[in-house]
């Protein structure tokens, strides 16, 4: 089974940096904003490992109050499996849960576009590069409170 939990940032920082910046300091995956009071990271363990991981912060999408995901992956091995899904599930309850707001936004990595948009996440503008991290589009998604949480069946392997 597939434990999605919150963490601390030393516990998904390995698989971040191994998964977002491989070849690159480890430095490079600690992000400003990780050590923020209202920062949540997420963890998902399967066997006692850390195979994916996302953070949300408290940033603003057109200047009102929003959570950017940031960070988020699933290692290799284990992609496919509805991790990211049931990642994106505790943070839509986080987001819900909390009094700050029910916008989540994030810059995607382009080969991750059609997973957010599955998930009802919308691309925003046009590409761009990040630097360290390659092409990326920005998009968004609005959250309602009354929102069914889709149901996600991942596989344990």
């Amino acid at each position: 089974m597939i434990e999605i939990r919150q963490a601390r940032l030393d516990e998904i920082l390995e698989l971040r940096w191994r998964i977002l910046r491989a070849g690159l300091p480890r430095e490079t995956a600690i992000f400003e904003g990780d050590d923020e009071p209202t920062t949540r990271h997420f963890a998902a363990v399967l066997d006692g490992r850390v195979v994916g991981c996302a953070t949300i912060l408290r940033r603003p999408w057109m200047d009102k109050p929003a959570w950017q995901l940031r960070g988020m992956a699933v290692d290799p091995q284990h992609q496919r499996r509805g991790i990211g899904t049931l990642l994106l599930q505790a943070i839509e309850r986080t987001v819900r849960a909390e009094p700050h707001s029910l916008q989540l936004w994030c810059n995607a990595r382009t080969p991750a576009v059609e997973f957010y948009r599955r998930h009802g996440w919308q691309r925003v503008g046009q590409e761009f590069v990040i630097p360290a991290a390659g092409p990326h589009y920005r998009m968004c998604k609005l959250l309602e409170a009354s929102e069914p949480l889709m149901d996600a069946q991942p596989s344990a392997r």
